[in-house]
């Protein structure tokens, strides 16, 4: 079987915890060199592994298929730009880029090149989003009339670290709003309008830490929240329709096993703790348990192969990801203007 050889650009937290660990796990990837300013824990964790210091170095290599971008978001679009006119196809991490206007370009160039361009939106493949999306596609609530989103934090000090400093790209809604953005325009699609609230709320915030921002569907509301300073969570989503509520509370636990150093290599991958499990209750008011869907971050890379190596439809296009992106520039205009920012 070919392999899929894989540059990966960037060795911090996203290519360690989200990254690596589900490449590692398939067979059709393979990783050849690594763009990292610490070869010295990329050579522990990859062995054998090349390490370059310069993304051009990577890009020369005429044998790396695919390149791998998870490097601050303010850094894609020019890095996304140099792999794909060097005929890579490219993944990158969310968001994107930070703008419609580098996205549409981004899109265009990969069409001219006849290239693969896709953005790792894995949180489509979290159990409670997963498990939302059957109970919708089934017709379990109706119609939905509203459909609510969290994703909370206790994190009331701020940290010397990119996300929090001000930059292209920074910030909770770039960040945990791109997660949440993706999710609902992938279950509803682009809404009608957007508003929103977006600040940085906790003492000497340098960058927004906070969002409320509702999307319009007609008679539908999805509101999507997230707040650092949250020392109880709530419901992680809340969805209403005609015919019945699903409440769930907790978060999938993907990431925390990724940290723990953990692998998806058997089925109880992504399973949900029973305590955790929603409620859907109609509107006779009879309450039933629904057993969590499993979650599945390496289906994003499975898909991926599938693509590259069979010619089926990429997991997440780059068109989607960038409706993502228009969504989180009209937020911020709708919360600067203080109104509702309509789409033509």
């Amino acid at each position: 079987m070919k392999k899929i050889k894989v540059g990966l650009v960037g060795y911090g937290f996203s290519a360690t915890v989200f990254h690596t660990p589900l490449l590692s796990v398939l067979d059709e990837f393979h990783i050849s060199k690594v763009m990292s300013s610490n070869p010295e824990k990329v050579k522990s964790d990859l062995e054998g592994v090349e390490v370059v210091s310069n993304l051009s170095e990577l890009l020369e290599d005429d044998s790396i298929d695919l390149v791998i971008i998870t490097t601050p978001s303010g850094m894609h679009y020019e890095m996304v730009k140099d792999a794909l006119r060097a005929g890579k196809h490219v993944i990158v991490e969310k968001p994107m880029v930070v703008s419609e206007k580098e996205a549409n370009e981004l899109i265009q160039l990969a069409k001219e090149q006849d290239v693969q361009l896709s953005v790792y939106h894995n949180r489509r493949w979290d159990n409670d989003y997963l498990t939302v999306k059957q109970l919708i596609e089934e017709g379990k609530l109706g119609d939905v009339k509203m459909y609510e989103a969290h994703f909370d934090r206790y994190r009331p000090a701020v940290r010397d670290r990119w996300r929090e400093n001000e930059g292209p790209g920074s910030g909770a809604l770039y960040d945990l709003g791109s997660h949440l953005i993706d999710q609902a325009l992938h279950l509803f699609g682009m809404p009608e309008f957007v508003q929103a609230d977006v600040f940085g709320q906790r003492d000497h915030a340098r960058t927004d830490d906070y969002f409320h921002v509702v999307l319009g569907y007609g008679s539908l509301r999805v509101i999507l929240y997230s707040s650092a300073i949250v020392p109880s969570n709530g419901p992680r989503f809340q969805v209403h329709g005609t015919e019945a509520s699903y409440i769930k509370y907790g978060i999938d636990g993907q990431e925390d096993m990724l940290r723990a150093g953990k692998k998806p290599v058997d089925d109880t991958w992504g399973a949900d703790h029973p305590e955790h499990y929603g409620k859907l209750t109609t509107g006779e008011g009879e309450t039933t348990e629904i057993e969590t869907l499993h979650g599945s971050y390496v289906t994003y890379y499975q898909k991926i192969a599938d693509s590259l190596l069979r010619g089926e439809e990429l997991p997440v296009s780059a068109e989607e990801a960038r409706d993502v992106v228009k969504v989180i520039e009209a937020a911020f205009e709708s919360s600067k203007e203080k109104r509702a920012v309509y789409f033509n």
